[in-house]
């Protein structure tokens, strides 16, 4: 039993001797290795280091083993060091760190140190084996690109635009003290995701992204024009140029973007491009006719009046009922006034909602009000040097007429939201459908204000009273609406004109002009024919002796309409008026409020 024993001993230490001496051929084998190779104890400790190593450090295996390799590391770099080694340790994963070493004649370089773990059958580390590479050169032209970096970025602050540096993906690296200031960012702001979109106008933020992403896809010079917000809280229009720099082979290194405000320009676009829409919607308003037909005296009389008060600057009160053409002669008044090559800008008031009015027309400033995103010209400003045309001017609020009547006074506007006052040559042209003068007894119209727009008074004849005219508004309309459908008509049937003589028309010129073009579209032939039952009077069906199912439906018809006007506190246009309530044309509700002969005013609160 002991010679067994005795005998395994034995070859244990046999195999422990080849052991070593296979160790020793391996390490003899590393110390030819030029580069710095180690060997640690799973805590960290250095066992082993090759040749090479002290030979570079003048360092004695005695004196390097455990932790006293430290003694050659820099003592900028040891506390990272040992802390970076201590994470990969932790981690049980392959490593690098970057650290300078000492040379056995005090020079200090560079060294990239990859350490990796090795692991038994049971998954517990063994030993970790490093290396240490020399990369004092990549460090060196790091350094030096680093330097010259600085100097661009010192040179790029010097310049009063603000200006962006980008990666080529896009990423933000540098932006300069011009655009630090502009948009009291500080520079670790600058590297935070988002930050463009932070400071982009959120209704410009799609197409910018949209836009920039293309131009950085591209790799070529581009241009974008967006709001950005300034420090002081206001948006204004940047215009973004996108310059690359680009390497020997054609790739983007670099972007650089450079910032030029251009919000003076767009405000300027902006206000022509409003006047545009404004003078396009005039020419394109088919509502009314365009030229003043017919030849009766009342008429005439009107049309005398115009000659006179156009060639001053005097306001005008242009009154008539419903359809008469009071912005065609409003239209009239400008094109003959020396104001002509200016704008003319024409406010519905009936159509804009009550806390909206005053910002239509005076504008207003940025966080007048809720949604008050930037600062928005009225259309007074949009009007100045030229007309403005207020339709429907009885319906407006009573607040807004005390600011209507200082305009009026003092040529003068404050936007809402603002305390400047802006000085504004406008003249004003208003109509209205209403009795004003009732409107004033009732107290929901100033009588200051009634004064002040009735300086020169216009009052448009009904087309009832203008029946001589009615032949050549016929024969204007059927020209006119026959041209567009490609059409012409030699005749009119029989009796259509003493039809057109015998009605009433409630609804005036708009009313012919609509049942005209009617008729044209349905008309056969090149006779021009109206059905009979187009123009019967609304009237008679509410005539205080009418009985049958005829009366108790127009009875109920104007109930209908006297709790919608109740409801609406008498007014009849825009999103709160009763036509919108009772889903009908406001022309064809002002029609039914005259033949049924209800009084609107006594509505108004």
């Amino acid at each position: 039993m002991s010679a067994i024993s005795h005998r395994r001993t034995d070859g244990d230490l046999h195999a422990l001797g080849e052991s070593r001496q296979s160790e020793e051929r391996l390490q003899a084998i590393v110390d030819t290795i030029p580069s710095f190779v180690w060997r640690a104890t799973p805590d960290g400790a250095k066992e082993y280091l090759n040749q090479r190593w002290h030979e570079y450090t003048g360092i004695s295996p005695a004196e390097a083993y455990g932790w006293g390799w430290k003694v050659v590391v820099h003592p900028d770099d040891l506390d990272r060091l040992v802390e970076e080694w201590l994470v990969i340790l932790a981690s049980r994963r392959p490593g690098e760190m970057e650290v300078r070493i000492r040379r056995f004649d005090g020079e200090y370089r560079w060294f990239l140190m990859r350490a990796v773990p090795k692991f038994d059958e049971n998954g517990n580390i063994v030993n970790w084996f490093g290396s240490n590479t020399d990369i004092e050169d990549r460090k060196r032209a790091e350094e030096r690109v680093r330097q010259n970096e600085l100097e661009l970025r010192g040179a790029i602050d010097a310049i009063p635009h603000p200006i962006v540096v980008l990666l080529p993906d896009g990423s933000r690296i540098f932006a300069n003290r011009a655009m630090l200031d502009y948009t009291g960012m500080n520079p670790d702001h600058v590297h935070q995701d988002g930050f463009h979109v932070r400071k982009t106008h959120k209704d410009d933020l799609d197409r910018v992204l949209n836009q920039r992403k293309m131009i950085l896809e591209s790799a070529e010079p581009g241009e974008i024009e967006q709001r950005i917000l300034r420090k002081d809280g206001q948006y204004r229009w940047l215009l973004i140029r996108y310059c690359p720099l680009l390497d020997e082979e054609g790739h983007v290194v670099r972007w650089y973007c450079t910032g030029l405000d251009i919000h003076e320009r767009k405000l300027a676009e902006d206000r022509l491009r409003t006047e545009n829409l404004a003078l396009r919607e005039e020419l394109d308003r088919s509502s009314m006719f365009e030229e003043i037909v017919g030849s009766s005296e009342s008429l005439q009389k009107v049309l005398s009046f115009l000659g006179k008060v156009a060639k001053t600057d005097s306001t005008v009160l242009i009154l008539g009922e419903t359809g008469t053409g009071k912005e065609l002669i409003a239209r009239a008044i400008h094109r003959e006034s020396r104001r002509a090559k200016r704008a003319f800008i024409r406010v519905n008031c009936a159509a804009i909602p009550q806390s909206l009015i005053a910002s239509e027309l005076f504008g207003h400033e940025k966080g007048a009000f809720t949604g008050a995103l930037q600062r928005r010209i009225g259309r007074f400003e949009l009007a100045d040097g030229g007309t403005l045309f207020l339709d429907e001017v009885g319906d407006l609020p009573v607040e807004t007429q005390i600011a209507l009547l200082r305009v009026l006074q003092e040529r003068e506007i404050e936007r809402v939201g603002g305390c400047d006052p802006i000085s504004v040559d406008v003249r004003v042209l208003a109509a209205t459908n209403q009795n004003l003068s009732a409107a004033v007894a009732a107290g929901t119209f100033r009588q200051d204000l009634f004064y002040r727009l009735n300086v020169f008074p216009i009052q448009v004849p009904p087309l009832r009273e203008r029946i001589a005219d009615i032949g050549l508004l016929l024969e204007y309309f059927i020209e006119r609406y026959a041209a567009r459908v490609g059409r012409k008509f030699t005749q009119l049937a029989n009796g259509t004109l003493e039809l057109f003589k015998s009605y009433e028309w409630p609804g005036n010129i708009r009313e012919l002009q609509n049942v005209v073009e009617r008729a044209v579209t349905l008309s056969e032939g090149d006779i021009f024919a109206v059905d009979e039952s187009w123009l019967r009077s609304n009237a008679s069906a509410v005539r205080p002796n009418a009985t049958g199912p005829l009366a108790a439906l127009a009875e109920r018809e104007r109930e209908m309409i006297e709790a919608a006007l109740a409801q609406c506190q008498g007014r009849v246009s825009g999103p709160s008026g009763a036509a919108a309530l009772l889903k009908v044309p406001r022309q064809t509700l002002e029609s039914k409020i005259a033949s049924f002969g209800i009084d609107k005013l006594r509505y108004r609160t």
